[in-house]
């Protein structure tokens, strides 16, 4: 058997390889477009790269042109009363982050508290080229907001699946930190869905390595081939310093807020309405389940969905349409994106029988935290 494998298998091993030089070489032959031929010649390159990369270059060269410095001006007063009003304002330009352009249209995402209460919005781009910016939407929730310039060839990132990136991977951060202009430091995912900081309402971070200083905010994170994982939002430290422990929002959530605030203004979230707690040793033992199976509700809003559907507290929720539910911070930003007025199944264990109860999102109150 394996001398048939060798003698049929090499073969077309070359062949497979014959056929894909050819493509690339005429890519007529095959009919594709040159967008999917370079796709192709990257995805190859990536493929056999079993050396392992001495530089990064290329990644930096493929992502930095489009990580954008951002200023912001506030009006100040002046203090001297003998002066006309209109020159006791003045505005106040200083640097105060990043972004990355998201889209060939001028789409850029940053932070929310990079741009918070400013007046004023000035993007430099990599190439020396200064534009006024306007705002599109904040999240505070996220604290991601989506800006947009008007500027013919613009370099852009697409946001890729963040659902992809694993600890331990190379990561680059790219940005302008304490205004020196743009930088890039390298480090690793050191873990991911971080979503215990009690810093925004939703979390769900990639933590690194990679020094983010103050500046680097609203910045790109690339992995080693330049693909756009996250945005920059803070770093952890005591003495104002990179210390190893920085924070970067995923681009599958930055996708979601992207496009909902593009849509409709702001960020439009599905909602379930229920309280959760973890299932400690202690109360997995009283219900006779396993600590690993769900999240126990330990309150229903009234009038909501859940309380709707029938679930109740004291119920143990073990999933979502299918997925896992072990997570109650998970859990939320699940729920969050499923679009109001769509139908979720949610499987439950309530007095150690298995249901399932239907619900329909509705748009999350504002006043529930």
């Amino acid at each position: 058997m394996k001398k048939l494998l060798k003698s049929v298998g090499f073969p077309i091993l070359i062949g497979l390889l014959t056929a894909f030089s050819v493509l690339l070489i005429k890519p007529e032959f095959g009919g594709i477009s040159e967008k999917s031929r370079n796709r192709l010649i990257e995805q190859s390159a990536r493929l056999f790269n079993l050396s392992g990369q001495a530089s990064y270059s290329d990644a930096v060269k493929k992502a930095a042109p489009a990580v954008v410095s951002i200023s912001t001006s506030s009006l100040s007063q002046r203090s001297d009363s003998n002066l006309p009003l209109p020159q006791r304002t003045s505005a106040r330009i200083t640097p105060e982050g990043s972004g990355v352009i998201v889209d060939p249209e001028g789409y850029i995402l940053t932070n929310h508290h990079v741009i918070q209460d400013a007046a004023r919005l000035m993007i430099t781009l990599r190439d020396g080229r200064e534009v006024k910016a306007s705002m599109i939407g904040t999240d505070p929730e996220s604290d991601l907001a989506v800006l947009k310039i008007d500027l013919k060839d613009l370099p852009y990132l697409d946001l890729v699946d963040s659902g992809n990136a694993e600890i331990g991977d190379v990561v680059l951060a790219i940005g302008n930190p304490f205004g020196l202009g743009q930088t890039v430091t390298m480090g690793i995912i050191s873990a991911t869905g971080r979503n215990d900081l009690q810093l925004n309402t939703y979390e769900d971070f990639i933590q690194t390595d990679a020094a983010i200083n103050i500046g680097n905010s609203g910045g790109a994170l690339v992995n080693a081939y330049g693909d756009l994982i996250g945005i920059s939002t803070l770093l952890f430290s005591r003495g104002g310093g990179s210390e190893g422990v920085g924070f970067v929002i995923p681009s599958n959530m930055a996708r979601f807020v992207m496009d909902s605030v593009i849509k409709y203004g702001r960020v439009i979230r599905g909602w379930l309405g229920i309280e959760s707690q973890p299932l400690s040793s202690s109360l997995a033992e009283a219900y006779g389940v396993s600590t690993k199976i769900g999240i126990l509700i330990s309150g229903v809003y009234e009038g909501g969905p859940a309380d709707k559907a029938g679930l109740m507290r004291g119920d143990i929720l073990t999933g979502i349409n299918g997925q896992s539910t072990r997570d109650g911070r998970k859990v939320m930003n699940m729920v969050a994106r499923i679009p109001p007025g769509q139908q979720m199944t949610m499987q439950v264990l309530r007095d150690g029988k298995e249901i399932e109860l239907k619900a329909q999102a509705t748009t999350r109150p504002k006043i529930v935290n």
